[in-house]
Parts: C-alpha cells; sequence; structure tokens
C-alpha cells in the first residue's frame, strides 16, 4: 500500500466521521418499520455526540427493545438477544454529562438514567409515548430531568406506537418486554424465545448530516426550571436486573 494512496484512506475516513459527528437525522430500521430520530446537535451537543459514538461504531445495530409502557415510553440500545435469556448487555463508553434543555412530550427521544444519579447516562434511550413532562411521571424534573436530544415526526410514531402495542411480558428480571407472536398461554407454558420475537434494531444510519434541520421547528422547553444547560447533577443508569417502581415512575437504564 503506498504512502499516497494511505492518506488518500485516512482523509476520506476522517471526512466521514466528521460527517458523523455533525449528523442531524438518524434512520433507525426495525423489523416492524423505519423511523427517523432529528437530533439536537446545537443545543444538546454532548449527548448527541454520545448518540452519534454508539450509532457509528455500530453498537445499536441488533439490539432490541427491552421495555414498553404503552402510554409512557418505550425504551433500547442495551442489550441483544444471543439466541438464549438472559439478554446480554452491550458494552458502554462512560457516562455523560445531562443536558436538561427540552420536554419529555410525546415523540421526543431521550436517554435513560440511573435512579438518584444523574449524570450517568450512557447507551440506552428511550420515545416518549406520552407527555411525559409534568404531573406524574414529570420526567423533566425527576432525577434532575432526562435529557431530550432528538424527536420522531408524528407520521413516524405509528411505529413506535405498533411496538407499544405489542404483548409484554416478564423475563429473567424484565417485567416490560415487547414480545412478537407470543401469547400469554406462550409464556404460561414457558415458550422458549426465538430471535423472531424480539423487537429489533437492524440498524441506525445517518441519513442527514446538517446540523441545522430542527431550524424553524417548534421546540418545547422543559419545564423544569432549575435545569442547566449541561453542569446539571442529574443523569444515571440503572442495572437492568433491578425493575421499575411503577408507583415511583422512576425511569433507569438497565445493565
Amino acid at each position: 500500500m503506498t504512502g499516497k494512496f494511505v492518506k488518500l484512506l485516512l482523509a476520506a475516513t476522517a471526512l466521514n466521521f466528521s460527517s458523523l459527528a455533525n449528523a442531524t437525522i438518524v434512520e433507525v430500521t426495525t423489523n416492524l418499520g423505519k423511523f427517523e430520530i432529528n437530533l439536537y446537535d446545537q443545543s444538546t451537543p454532548v449527548t448527541v455526540q454520545n448518540f452519534l459514538n454508539y450509532v457509528s461504531s455500530g453498537r445499536y445495530d441488533g439490539t432490541v427493545i427491552h421495555r414498553s409502557v404503552p402510554g409512557f415510553v418505550i425504551q433500547g440500545g442495551g442489550f441483544v438477544f444471543e439466541q438464549q435469556l438472559p439478554l446480554q448487555a452491550v458494552s458502554t463508553n462512560a457516562a455523560i454529562v445531562n443536558e436538561p434543555k427540552w420536554s419529555n412530550v410525546r415523540g421526543t427521544v431521550a436517554m435513560a438514567k440511573l435512579a438518584n444519579n444523574p449524570n450517568s447516562a450512557t447507551n440506552q434511550w428511550f420515545i416518549n409515548l406520552a407527555n411525559n413532562s409534568g404531573g406524574a411521571p414529570s420526567l423533566d424534573k425527576q432525577n434532575g430531568g432526562f435529557t431530550v436530544f432528538g424527536h420522531i415526526s408524528s407520521a413516524d410514531m405509528s411505529v413506535a406506537d405498533a411496538i407499544a402495542a405489542l404483548p409484554s411480558f416478564a423475563f429473567n428480571g424484565i417485567s416490560d418486554l415487547p414480545l412478537r407472536n407470543y401469547s400469554a398461554d406462550d409464556r404460561n407454558d414457558n415458550k422458549p424465545l426465538v430471535a423472531d420475537n424480539f423487537v429489533v434494531i437492524e440498524s441506525m444510519v445517518v441519513v442527514d448530516a446538517r446540523v441545522d434541520t430542527v431550524a424553524g421547528q417548534t421546540l418545547v422547553p422543559t419545564t423544569n426550571s432549575g435545569a442547566s444547560d449541561g453542569d446539571d447533577s442529574s443523569g444515571g443508569s440503572a442495572n437492568w436486573l433491578w425493575l421499575l417502581s411503577l408507583g415511583l415512575l422512576k425511569l433507569a437504564r438497565r445493565k
């Protein structure tokens, strides 16, 4: 390999990663359909870059939606199914600082965190199926506020709603695992799970590398008046075996 060719290859690689670093729209392909996430590069830069690091490394490809609470959230990014349970955790990068700037309204995408440990979001994310900003569960205020870093168009939310409409079951400490082609009778008979039963993220790719695609759109500010733009003490992640207490409505990243 000639020195000139190596330089050209390195330059092309650098250009590619530069585009990824500035990406605004990511297309998510699941076995139930596709949707696009419009990222907030300029207002939540740390969270967006963290998300894109997982996208560019391919670590989201093959992960499953491991949690579904209809009327609340669906959650993914943390686990893969390797022919048998329990689900296997995806390797994570260092936790990131919280950036609670935008409200957790329907269609927004936010990072999951460990309860009572604000700055610890890593790879798990969730889609708000409803307005979860105030009242209960008040995700704008809980645990310092959950960082919203993008949104899904109203048309693409049909995919998220289809996932939420699936029946969910308890397996190996996961209480809200959505499954395809699996019934309560199957669960009662302890029918083993196969790959086709899961909602799988088949791929995530950048489809628009512009950083200003949210320009002109109305974003809803967080309802947490005490939220800061990055040095807030909020953020977190949770062991995946820890069950969500629906009474307390604490959203946790499981690992």
